[in-house]
């Protein structure tokens, strides 16, 4: 298959989304010099075109984009071209209205938006097929394209009545029969069974909660849905550009797809990312996006489809970026493995939801600030590309990640609605980040094989294969650390007897869990050495076997373990504050031979290895300067440092040996 490094060529894709036809013919030759005059190497085109494409059933308007394809060509930059499927234009949903979805309440999500599209609809998916096969057809072999990009933020969820045929049809296909689905679904509770597959609906709006099952079956459902959608589309231009890769962006951690299978069905993974600059975790919050992608690329470069190079508009208060933030994070995103540096968008919009939306070329034209730290990001991403793309990056360290487990453990009735499932993965991937260790995610059936340690922050549902696998993981010699709520659940969101798995609690030297003892926000728990927060629980560990215990202190729990390890098997029933965890994984990760990127780092800057370059990054306000092993040239600047460096605030160093 086509892969990314098809469409880089050796040099960082650098540019992002182009909607030129927001704006007269006149412009597209201004933004063309302007593009050229900032390293712009390649634009997305198309993404929300299809009333401009078809603006009439059956009508091809493709001349406007015939000039674009060959003024881009003409000034060698290259094309990814979207179909514009993620925004029918409104004659669809006014002709036929069973395209346009419905929410959980039953009301239509009218069109004058974008995502208003039915996923089951026969109609919609006909004339996605028809607009995308047109497009395919006409551009698949014009020299200018470069990738192929499906849709645009698959996000879109739908209760209504195609929908609910077609989720019946994919509930028959995964339990065969109305038995098997009612004990699966656990219908006894609150006489719910089900006498006829035409009595099963999605999970619309209910007096009380939902059926737990229901709504994880329909999750699955909605991501399966989608992927179709997006496959379906991905099928036809592969037809017609065999050689060319194919990607849909992700949005960062969105719960909507399982993304693990989604990666699989893509050349090229793709993600949008939108830290917010006044968040002082916002870079980290960025790296766990970023590794993630990674991970979903099995390791090879990915890309940072969309970012914004100076505040976004969906905020309560949205901030600019503060000079040099778009280059620090930036280069992060290309320490982390991305080969590709883009934007939402080219030239920022003048009407429309988003004119407030930052843009590459901003209100303030070419002499503002951010084109011009546009420019100097472009002239250095030149400069070091030929030295950083296809480079793969090394870790030791798994940090396990699966949606099915996120949303069975976040639905209503559970023990807490304090605890939220991304918080906890980001406080565990942040303790690893802030003790310099360079971490993979990968899904709990993975093979683990190649790490040295696996982190299992917070999974509440695991099938019996992925349990055997961390078993067999530790067996092998590696060592696992699991955080709290952790196999409490089958892959039905039943819950396991005993209330974990009774092979994880021997794992983890566990003889009865009696009670989970969750937090009111604020309250911690006093352990041995630390505090505990969010949540804590009433273990009674075994009577032989267990090497380690850390107790609680005073309370209900006093004597009781927080945290316990059975040899290289640790079980922590609370989440530590940040510093304890940090020093706990640290710990862990010295233990098992897993070692930091690099020693003695000031507070606040980042290491991360890539091949043999190393990236530094300050993420403080702060100059500091950064003691390095022996002598490296830095290429960003083109000079030779020894035994220490200078980084500025907001600065970074791409360092070859």
């Amino acid at each position: 298959m086509p892969h990314l490094g098809d469409a880089t060529r050796g040099r960082i894709l650098f540019g992002g989304d182009y909607n030129p036809e927001q704006w007269p013919e006149e412009t597209w030759h201004e933004d063309v010099r302007l593009m050229k005059d900032a390293g712009v190497n390649s634009v997305t085109l198309g993404v929300f075109s299809w009333a401009r494409l078809e603006p009439e059933p059956g009508a091809r308007e493709f001349g406007w984009l015939d000039r674009l394809m060959d003024l881009m060509h003409g000034n060698g930059i290259g094309v990814v071209l979207a179909t514009p499927t993620s925004s029918p234009p409104p004659w669809l949903g006014r002709l036929h209205p069973e395209t346009l979805p419905r929410d959980a309440d039953g009301r239509i999500e009218w069109w004058g938006g974008r995502q208003h599209f039915a996923h089951s609809s026969t109609v919609y998916r006909q004339r996605a097929a028809a607009i995308t096969e047109a497009l395919a057809a006409r551009y698949g072999s014009h020299p200018a394209l470069a990738m192929w990009h499906i849709n645009n933020e698959y996000c879109t969820f739908d209760y209504g009545d195609e929908a609910a045929v077609a989720f019946r049809r994919w509930l028959r296909a995964r339990y065969g029969t109305l038995d098997a689905l009612n004990s699966a679904w656990g219908t006894a509770f609150w006489s719910q069974g089900y006498d006829t597959w035409d009595g099963v609906l999605p999970p619309r709006h209910a007096h009380y909660l939902n059926n737990p099952t229901q709504v994880l079956d329909f999750r699955r459902f909605t991501s399966d849905m989608l992927l179709e959608c997006c496959t379906a589309e991905r099928d036809i231009v592969r037809r017609h550009s065999p050689h060319l890769p194919v990607t849909t962006n992700f949005m960062p951690l969105w719960t909507g797809q399982d993304g693990w299978r989604w990666s699989e069905e893509e050349d090229v993974v793709s993600v949008d990312l939108y830290p917010d600059p006044r968040d002082p975790l916002g870079a980290q919050s960025a790296a766990l996006v970023q590794d993630l992608t990674r991970s979903q690329a099995h390791g090879g470069p990915w890309m940072l489809m969309e970012q914004a190079a100076g505040p976004v508009n969906w905020r309560g208060v949205n901030h600019p970026k503060p000079r040099g933030l778009n280059r620090l994070w930036s280069l992060q995103a290309v320490a982390r493995g991305a080969d590709a540096v883009c934007y939402f968008q080219w030239r920022q919009s003048r009407q429309g939801a988003e004119k407030f939306h930052s843009g590459m070329l901003s209100h303030a034209g070419e002499r503002g600030r951010t084109f011009q730290e546009v420019k100097r990001l472009g002239a250095e991403l030149a400069r070091i590309g030929p030295h950083v793309t296809g480079r793969h990056i090394g870790s030791d360290i798994a940090v396990l990640h699966d949606w099915n487990a996120w949303w069975a453990g976040s639905q209503d009735g559970r023990p807490s609605t304090e605890v939220d499932y991304p918080d906890v993965l980001r406080a565990w991937h942040r303790a690893l980040w802030e003790s310099h260790h360079t971490t993979d995610l990968a899904h709990p059936e993975h093979d683990l094989s190649a790490y040295k340690v696996v982190v299992v922050p917070q999974l509440y549902l695991l099938t019996d294969t992925a349990i055997d696998n961390l078993l067999a993981h530790v067996r092998a010699g590696g060592t696992l650390v699991s955080g709290f709520l952790t196999g409490i659940a089958d892959e039905d969101d039943r819950v396991r007897p005993g209330g974990m798995d009774a092979r994880l609690r021997d794992l983890f030297g566990i003889r009865t869990l009696h009670e989970w003892w969750p937090l009111e926000a604020g309250e911690t728990v006093e352990c041995e050495g630390f505090r505990g927060t969010l949540w804590s629980e009433e273990i009674e560990p075994e009577d032989d076997g267990v090497d380690e215990v850390v107790p609680y202190q005073g309370g209900e729990l006093d004597g009781l373990p927080a945290v316990l390890r059975k040899g290289r098997a640790w079980y922590v029933s609370t989440l530590p504050e940040p510093a304890a965890l940090r020093g706990l994984l640290a710990r862990v990760a010295a233990d098992a031979g897993a070692r930091p990127v690099l020693d003695g780092l000031p507070p606040g800057v980042e290491a991360v290895r890539r091949g043999d370059l190393l990236f530094l990054l300050n993420h403080g306000r702060e100059p500091v300067t950064v003691g390095l092993p022996g002598a490296h040239r830095d290429l960003l600047t083109d000079t030779t440092v020894e035994g220490e460096i200078m980084l500025g605030r907001f600065d970074a160093a791409v360092l070859r040996p």
